[in-house]
């Protein structure tokens, strides 16, 4: 019984596709299914990014009605990315001083507004100092917040690196000391105080087919070359040397653009993605815009240092969601595969206010390839020649024998 239900609708969805010029623009349709709203949301899976177009202007949701028209719904294509929000707070800097423990700074914040991130601007350009930060309420009682945060400022003809931003967790207090382990007195030129609050976006995982590691000891590079699973959208890496000793490594992270077969084997092409330097003080990840990619290849310039070896590589991307909105009955399809196909213009992009905020996701069919009607020919009349010598001769013979039968009556 179930097979036969299966095989009616795929008898019902070649007939659909058959009948509806826009849908034969595309290459691929997916059933919508578990529509009982206006709105819904719609999670794209990894395994379709390989198919959609480079930009993901191909995407279209069709619907087919019971008298057979075809309708099309409106969407909005977002990215569930970190939503970033920072408050600069105010304060006042009370004094400085110095003992033998290092230089220290005293801060005023006069409202109640905690804290989580102090940036330090200085004059040098090359220290590697270990800071001390403390809260009070009343300048009697110190709690310590941070400990031994290192801070570092690296710049010559082939580096410039700094790392003198303190985050920690949220502090509310009205006096915040902070003492910096220095030899010489720090030109400390600049400190804004700020609170952060971040609310983490939705984020995917991707499997890693393969990696493979090669020394490249001419130029003192190492070079990671990733295969990944599928084709996806990919913006974050993050890397886990297994050092225990400091590094600073600078970084190119380049993606495959395409390939050339020649005689002597193929030739891959890659641009880069994004750039930035492995260290020993940060957490090593790496952000870039999105793009849809299956082959990574990772540069790290180990300039005269010992190569690193590497626990783990994690990549991921935003995950994306088509926000639909249904306004009509129908049996509607996500179609999908037109390298042509022009990004949509629909008027729900200008009143996103009135989305609803909590919304059902659809439920995806498996994927279909849309059958394209074939124009149809004219077949010639005669495609055999052989056929037509045969009539060319039966011609011949019958004038032939008129001919003969005129002569013979004269």
């Amino acid at each position: 019984m179930k097979l036969q239900t299966n095989l009616s609708i795929g008898i019902g969805l070649l007939a659909s596709f058959y009948s509806y010029g826009q849908m034969q623009d595309y290459t691929y349709a997916r059933e919508l299914k578990g529509i009982s709203d206006s709105w819904h949301k719609v999670v794209i899976p990894e395994t379709m990014f390989g198919t959609l177009s480079r930009k993901l202007t191909d995407i279209r949701l069709y619907g087919i009605t019971k008298e057979n028209d075809t309708i099309e719904a409106p969407y909005i294509l977002q990215k569930t990315k970190d939503q970033v929000t920072t408050k600069e707070i105010t304060f006042n800097t009370l004094n400085t001083s110095r003992n033998n423990e290092g230089y220290f700074y005293t801060f005023e914040i006069p409202s109640t507004a905690p804290i989580n991130q102090i940036d330090l601007d200085f004059g040098q350009q090359n220290f590697d100092w270990k800071v001390r930060l403390e809260g009070s309420q009343d300048q009697q009682e110190w709690f310590t917040i941070t400990d031994d945060y290192r801070i570092v400022s690296i710049k010559n003809t082939s580096t410039n690196f700094q790392f003198s931003t303190l985050t920690f967790p949220d502090a509310k207090y009205r006096y915040f000391k902070l003492r910096i382990n220095a030899e010489s007195e720090p030109e400390l030129k600049k400190v804004s105080i700020s609170q952060q609050h971040i609310i983490e976006g939705n984020f995917n995982d991707y499997k890693i087919k393969s990696i493979q590691t090669e020394e490249n000891k001419q130029a003192r590079q190492t070079e990671i070359s990733i295969d990944l699973q599928y084709a996806v959208p990919v913006s974050h890496l993050k890397m886990n040397p297994k050092a225990s000793y400091d590094y600073y490594r600078p970084v190119t992270i380049k993606y495959l653009t395409d390939s050339i077969k020649t005689e002597k084997g193929w030739i891959y092409n890659y641009r880069t993605l994004t750039s930035g330097v492995l260290n020993s003080l940060g957490k090593n990840e790496f952000k870039a815009r999105s793009r849809v990619i299956k082959k990574l290849k990772i540069v790290i310039h180990n300039q005269d240092n010992q190569p690193l070896e590497y626990d783990d590589i994690q990549i991921k991307g935003y995950a994306h969601e088509l926000i639909a909105r249904f306004t009509e009955p129908a049996t509607y399809f996500l179609t999908y595969g037109n390298a042509e196909a022009r990004l949509p213009t629909y008027d729900i992009q200008k009143f996103k206010e009135n989305i609803p905020t909590t919304l059902t996701t659809l439920e995806l069919g498996d994927e279909t390839m849309i059958q394209k009607t074939k124009a149809k020919t004219t077949s010639p009349l005669f495609e055999n020649k052989i056929w037509l010598w045969a009539i060319m001769g039966l011609l011949i013979i019958i004038l032939g024998g008129f001919s003969l039968k005129m002569i013979k009556q004269k």
